[in-house]
C-alpha cells in the first residue's frame, strides 16, 4: 500500500503560497479561459485542508478556501480530465456552495490535474461558467496542454527556489571558510610565538649543557637525546605553520615543471646520493601555477620516493606526465616499499604516518602529504597514491589547464624509467 502523501509538504517547495500571483501562472489562467470560452479560470494547489488559488482570471481573486467546500477536491483522485457540462445534473457538485449560489452559481466546470515530475497530483487547472456549455475535443486537449505548461512553470519556480537556497548556503559556507582560514592563520602565528620562543630557549640551554657535560657519559647521551627532541619539535612546528599557510593565496604564472624538478634534484642531491637513488625525468608540461607551492609538492613526493625505499634494491624514481581533458596528470613512480591500499587515503591526513614510526631511516612528522593535498586542491586539482607495477608507489596529482596543445619540455623518458 502506498504511503500517505503530506500534501502541505508536497506543494511547499513551489514557493507560490503566500506570495503575489506569479505573472506566468496568471497568464496561463487567462489563456485557459480564452481557450475554453469561459469567464473564469483558476490555478489551484491542494494542501492538507486548504485549497490555495495561486493564480486566477475572472471574478475571483487569488486566495484560499477549505478543501471540503472545493469542487476540485471532489475530483482530485479522478484518473483524467473532468468535464461537467451541467453541474446541477452531477451528484458530485449539485449541492456544492459554488453551484447552489452560496459562494457562486457555476453551471459548467472543467478541470485538469497538475502533477509534479513524479506524477503526484499537486492541484488543478480549472475553468468555470455560470451557464451550461460543452467543449469540443480540440478545446479539451488544449486545456490539457495548458495544464502541462502550468506544471513546467511550477517546476521552474521550485528549481529556481532551490538554486537560490543553494547559492545562499554556498555563500554562508564560503564566509565560514574565510573565517576559519583567518582563525587558522591567527592560530599559526600564536603557535609560532607561544611554542617556538620557549623551545628556542630550551634548545639554547641544552646546547650550553652539552658543551659543559663530558663526552661519552650517560649525561651526555641524555642531553643529546633531549636536543634531538627539541629539533624534531621545531621541525614539527615549522611543518604545521607551513600547512596552515600553504594553499591559500596563489600567485599563478607560467611555470616549466621540468625546471622545478631540476631545482628539487639539486636540493635533494645529498639525500638521493646517500641511498644511491636514480631520478629519471620525462617530458613535463608548462602550466600556470604557483611555482613555490608546486615545487614544495614535487620535493615532498620525490623525497618520499627515496625515503621509503626497498631494502633489497636501490631506489628508481621516474617522473612523467600525460594530458587529460583540460588537465595534466603528473606521476612520481618509485620501486620502494609501497603504501598499503587501505592506508593510502589515510596518508594524506595531518600527523599521520603509514609506515613504522620507529624506523629511524624514515623520519618525518606526517605533514608532507597533507600539505601537498592542500596545495593541489587550492590549484583545483586532485592528488592520490596508487601501486606501481614493481610494488612501489605511484604518487600522482593533476593540474587543471584548459588550454589545448600545451607543450612538453625535456628529453624522452628513458625506457627503464617506465618499467616499474
Amino acid at each position: 500500500m502506498a504511503g500517505r502523501i503530506d500534501r502541505d509538504a508536497l506543494i511547499a517547495p513551489y514557493d507560490v503560497i503566500g506570495h503575489p500571483p506569479a505573472p506566468d501562472l496568471t497568464a496561463l489562467a487567462e489563456l485557459a479561459a480564452d481557450l475554453s470560452g469561459t469567464p473564469t479560470a483558476i490555478v489551484n494547489l491542494m494542501g492538507e485542508s486548504i485549497q490555495h488559488s495561486v493564480a486566477t482570471y475572472g471574478r475571483f481573486e487569488p486566495g484560499a478556501c477549505g478543501r471540503q467546500d472545493s469542487m476540485c477536491n471532489a475530483i482530485l483522485d479522478e484518473p483524467g480530465q473532468v468535464i461537467v457540462n451541467d453541474t446541477l445534473e452531477d451528484p458530485r457538485f449539485a449541492d456544492s456552495p459554488y453551484v447552489t449560489g452560496e459562494n457562486a452559481a457555476f453551471r459548467f466546470y472543467a478541470a485538469t490535474h497538475l502533477r509534479n515530475p513524479q506524477g503526484q497530483v499537486l492541484g488543478t487547472l480549472c475553468v468555470f461558467d455560470d451557464d451550461p456549455r460543452s467543449l469540443d475535443d480540440r478545446r479539451i486537449r488544449g486545456l490539457g496542454l495548458l495544464a502541462r505548461q502550468v506544471d513546467d512553470a511550477l517546476e521552474l519556480r521550485r528549481r529556481t527556489s532551490e538554486l537560490v537556497d543553494a547559492v545562499a548556503e554556498l555563500a554562508e559556507v564560503r564566509a565560514e571558510l574565510t573565517r576559519s582560514n583567518e582563525a587558522l592563520h591567527a592560530f599559526a602565528g600564536q603557535v609560532s610565538h607561544d611554542l617556538r620562543n620557549p623551545l628556542t630557549a630550551v634548545n639554547g640551554f641544552l646546547e650550553e649543557l652539552q658543551y659543559n657535560v663530558p663526552h661519552d657519559t650517560p649525561s651526555s647521551e641524555y642531553v643529546a637525546r633531549a636536543l634531538s627532541s627539541t629539533h624534531r619539535m621545531s621541525d614539527l612546528i615549522t611543518d604545521l605553520l607551513g600547512f596552515a599557510k600553504l594553499g591559500g593565496e596563489l600567485r599563478r604564472e607560467p611555470v616549466a615543471l621540468r625546471n622545478l624538478v631540476e631545482e628539487v634534484r639539486h636540493d635533494l642531491a645529498p639525500a638521493l646520493s646517500a641511498v644511491n637513488a636514480r631520478l629519471d625525468v620525462g617530458p613535463l608540461p608548462t602550466v600556470r601555477v604557483d611555482a613555490t607551492q608546486i615545487r614544495a609538492v614535487l620535493q615532498n613526493l620525490i623525497s618520499n620516493a627515496a625515503k621509503y625505499r626497498h631494502p633489497e634494491r636501490p631506489p628508481l624514481i621516474a617522473l612523467h606526465s600525460c594530458r587529460q581533458e583540460h588537465a595534466w596528470r603528473i606521476e612520481v613512480v618509485d620501486n620502494g616499499i609501497g603504501v598499503p591500499r587501505d592506508r593510502r587515503e589515510e596518508a594524506f591526513s595531518p600527523l599521520t604516518r603509514v609506515h613504522d614510526p620507529h624506523d629511524s631511516s624514515a623520519e618525518g612528522a606526517g605533514i608532507g602529504l597533507a600539505t601537498a593535498r592542500r596545495i593541489i586542491n587550492a590549484h583545483g586539482g586532485q592528488i592520490g597514491l596508487e601501486a606501481s607495477p614493481s610494488g612501489g608507489t605511484v604518487a600522482w596529482f593533476t593540474l587543471p589547464d584548459p588550454s589545448e596543445g600545451s607543450s612538453l619540455g625535456g628529453p624522452p623518458t628513458p625506457r627503464s624509467a617506465r618499467v616499474f
